[in-house]
């Protein structure tokens, strides 16, 4: 979805290498969906450490932080392709399952670090376990390949938000451009403002990829916790105008379908998913908790303020816009100083966050690549694989330039995997052994079923989508709007 806890990890405690060595201390500590919010600045790592562990309001105010990123904002027009009643029905119901199978996680993380005398596990370390924990002896011969798995799906993911976020920036820079000849001081004249078109948006990403290059050869933790608060900030304070926005003058809800097209739920599917996958965040949360037995609690108090705050933007969103809806709510602000501000604070927060979304792959891959060659070509390896991976997620992006689209896709493709597929199916191993009832075994098979399905059919359809929209489609913020 996402973005990361900069010192801890967010969208993210998976980080691990493609061997069998443990994963690096700096892989450990970040991981995760669009949570920049998630990260804490050197002086909060320093308190951490004089404390020895974070406050019962702290983890909640984390995990909070951890799920807000740029998925909120595409939730809107999610609620669109579902419907006015289902989406926000949807949202409900998967924020529940979504909360289960974190509480899942952390059962069997529990039961793995108790079991081998263990402080901390993470992802990829508790899947591994519990295929050993498996009676089946081809699962425990090839327990090491959980450990991949997750690393595997968690590059993936952190590499789509990078792509979203490329598009994001492109989107929205492009129609600040293509309106500042038009852009005013007052916010409600009602106008149609015509955009002056400018260069294609695929030029916009090219023109932010020199910056991007520069902020990924950062590798210092500490300096990316410097743009992680800056991130925090902008895009704090951009959320609350926009929610300040939209809640005013909402149309007439009864033009609006209570339930979509089946054809577009798919999507809706992948973009929340994008939204809630950030499973990862819970393992390193809990584990620098002062008194752990509290998490769960906060866990379940976290995730339904989430989920609440989601189903109020989603909705709230869908309602003011109506089917102008467009794939981020920022694309939909009046063309005046003050929301025009809101989409500059939105991009100097995505490019910060861009670089600690980047991080984390970064720290599977490039460990395990100079792992290979000698000291001397270390450094150039280690460069030129963080420039290759950079133009890689500009290159997809110019390849995929619907937002709405890419989002989907990625949540898709491996939102679901680590956030509704593998946690069932590791309750299972873990627990199959000590005896499991038939309707745990049901519920859990019943969850990654769902997800599978979810996975195959939200990528088909959005590939489906990409394609139909290659022509006929223009871009999403090329589009006339209401000043």
């Amino acid at each position: 979805m996402s973005v990361t806890k900069s010192t801890e990890g967010p969208q993210g405690a998976v980080a691990i290498k493609l061997d069998l060595m443990s994963p690096p201390e700096s892989a450990k500590k970040l991981e995760n969906k669009d949570s920049t919010f998630l990260d804490e600045s050197p002086s909060e790592s320093a308190g951490l450490k004089k404390t020895k562990g974070i406050t019962v309001f702290q983890t909640l105010i984390h995990l909070v932080k951890g799920n807000m990123g740029t998925g909120i904002l595409g939730l809107p027009l999610a609620v669109k392709n579902a419907g006015i009643l289902m989406g926000p029905l949807s949202l409900l119901v998967m924020g529940f399952i979504a909360c289960h199978c974190m509480h899942i996680l952390v059962k069997c993380a529990q039961r793995f670090c108790k079991r081998l005398n263990k402080p901390f596990m993470d992802y990829g370390d508790t899947v591994m376990h519990g295929l050993e924990a498996n009676p089946n002896a081809w699962l425990q011969n090839h327990a090491h390949w959980g450990r991949h798995i997750v690393s595997f799906f968690l590059i993936v993911t952190q590499l789509g938000f990078c792509c979203v976020y490329i598009v994001f920036l492109a989107d929205n820079l492009k129609q600040v451009v293509e309106a500042v000849n038009s852009t005013t001081n007052n916010c409600y004249p009602n106008e149609t403002v015509i955009l002056t078109p400018t260069m294609d948006s695929r030029l916009y990403m090219l023109s932010f990829l020199p910056f991007l290059v520069l902020l990924v050869l950062i590798r210092n933790l500490r300096i990316l916790t410097i743009f992680s608060m800056l991130a925090n900030i902008s895009m704090l304070v951009s959320l609350v105008i926009i929610i300040q926005y939209i809640t005013q003058e909402i149309p007439d809800p009864s033009r609006l379908p209570l339930v979509a097209s089946w054809k577009t739920y798919p999507l809706f599917f992948g973009t929340a998913i994008f939204s809630f996958e950030s499973i990862g965040v819970v393992l390193p949360l809990e584990n620098k908790m002062k008194n752990a037995r509290h998490f769960p609690a906060i866990l379940s108090l976290g995730m339904s303020i989430v989920t609440s705050l989601y189903i109020g933007m989603a909705a709230l969103g869908y309602l003011r816009f109506g089917d102008d809806i467009k794939a981020s709510i920022s694309l939909n602000l009046p063309n005046c100083w003050l929301y025009q501000s809101v989409k500059l604070l939105y991009i100097a927060g995505i490019l910060c966050t861009y670089a600690l979304q980047f991080y984390v792959p970064a720290e599977i891959i490039i460990p395990f690549a100079i792992s290979r060659v000698s000291t001397r070509w270390a450094l150039p390896l280690d460069l030129s694989i963080r420039l290759v991976m950079v133009c890689l997620t500009c290159l997809l992006a110019i390849l995929i330039p619907r937002l709405d689209l890419v989002i989907s896709l990625v949540g898709s493709v491996s939102g679901t995997a680590l956030a509704l597929i593998i946690p069932p199916l590791l309750e299972v191993t873990t627990f199959y052994s000590e005896g499991m009832s038939p309707l745990t075994i049901f519920k859990d098979a019943l969850i990654s079923i769902l997800g599978f399905v979810g996975f195959v059919v939200g990528t088909y359809q959005a590939l489906d989508e990409l394609l139909k929209s290659e022509d006929s489609h223009p871009f999403s913020n090329s589009t006339t709007f209401v000043r």
